[in-house]
């Protein structure tokens, strides 16, 4: 009886060791501090690790799923390319960690930065209006993480990605290239009064004139690739620098409309004016806009509406599918893209 039970303990100790070395994902929070400046950025990042340490849940809470990694793990030797996530309006870093997690298992180095006015954890009026600053925050991850290995490990700087959602898919659009205009964004939302995204003008500091930092160059000539996950504020950019476009770039947008953001004149405007040589546009049927977050608990939608009513929204798709169905066609997509263009050893 005794010798049974110890084997079935020794069994159970090997397969969760075996278990935490199948999951070889590495995780740390760091801050990069703003020297001679008000903006330090709070940044998560995944890397492939051979530490076998204790695996934790990363980014749960209450109404989200996490994902399993090893806290603090130290990196692997190799180099490995590098995906840079942009989360969305009143988002965070664990919004596309789901995406994260399959991205290392890949064989990529994953970091993403909660950008200071626009995140849940920092709604300051101030920097919400420095729109500008979202792209800058990317190129500030990407000297991070390419000039101090420390944090995830050698990154190879030919092949450096950038993927975002909602208002993190304009900030990748405008790292890659895409120039916007304040002129023809108002002129714009004359046509497509969208509350959306035209009920922002003010707080994101989209204001017509000759000094608005957003009219000018916000690209990262370190950029191989980009991909959009049904973003917003993409009539602002302009048609010539779309079709001047020469990053290679995906466009994922959701097919089923949460009222006033239709995916036709969104990631469809991209997709129509981006070179086709170099663009793919691809529409999930019964994809809402919050169906690239992460997995909701049971009752997470209660959860919401009770704190902030109206808000349950984030916790629906638009089908018969469950939100992980949609990540894996999602990660699926995203993984053969990159693939192509900035592969993994």
């Amino acid at each position: 009886m005794l010798k049974s039970v110890l084997s079935a303990l020794l069994l159970a100790a090997l397969s969760i060791s075996a278990a935490q070395a199948a999951d070889a994902i590495g995780f740390k929070e760091t801050e990069l501090p703003d020297v001679g400046g008000d903006r330090p950025l709070h940044v998560s990042i995944w890397y492939p690790t051979d530490d076998v340490g204790p695996v934790a849940s990363v980014g749960e809470n209450r109404v989200f799923y996490g994902v399993t990694a090893i806290m603090d793990a130290k990196p692997v030797d190799d180099a490995h390319p590098l995906v840079v996530l942009s989360h969305g309006y009143g988002g965070s870093w664990r919004n596309l960690s789901w995406l994260a997690w399959e991205l290392v298992h890949q064989g990529y180095v994953v970091a993403a930065p909660d950008h200071p006015g626009t995140t849940t954890f920092d709604k300051s009026p101030a920097q919400a209006a420095k729109l500008w600053n979202r792209p800058h925050d990317l190129s500030r991850v990407i000297d991070a993480l390419t000039e101090n290995p420390s944090l995830a490990g050698a990154i190879e700087p030919a092949r450096i990605a950038v993927i975002g959602h909602s208002l993190g898919g304009w900030t990748v659009t405008a790292l890659g290239g895409a120039r916007f205009s304040t002129d023809r964004f108002a002129q714009d939302c004359k046509i497509h009064p969208n509350p959306r995204t035209c009920g922002l003008s003010a707080e994101l500091g989209i204001a017509q004139g000759h000094d608005n930092p957003l009219d000018g160059d916000l690209s990262d000539a370190r950029i191989g690739a980009i991909v959009s996950l049904d973003l917003g504020l993409a009539r602002g950019f302009t048609p010539e620098s779309l079709a001047a476009f020469h990053v290679p770039a995906l466009i994922i947008g959701a097919g089923v409309d949460i009222g006033d953001l239709p995916a036709k004149l969104e990631s469809g405007y991209l997709a129509a004016n981006l070179p086709q040589a170099t663009s793919s546009y691809a529409e999930i049927p019964d994809a809402m806009h919050f169906s690239f977050m992460q997995v909701c608990k049971p009752g997470a939608a209660d959860l919401i509406e009770e704190d902030t009513p109206g808000d349950g929204i984030v916790c629906k798709d638009g089908g018969t599918r469950d939100r992980k169905a949609i990540h894996r066609e999602v990660a699926d997509m995203i993984t053969a893209f990159l693939a192509k263009v900035i592969p993994p050893k």
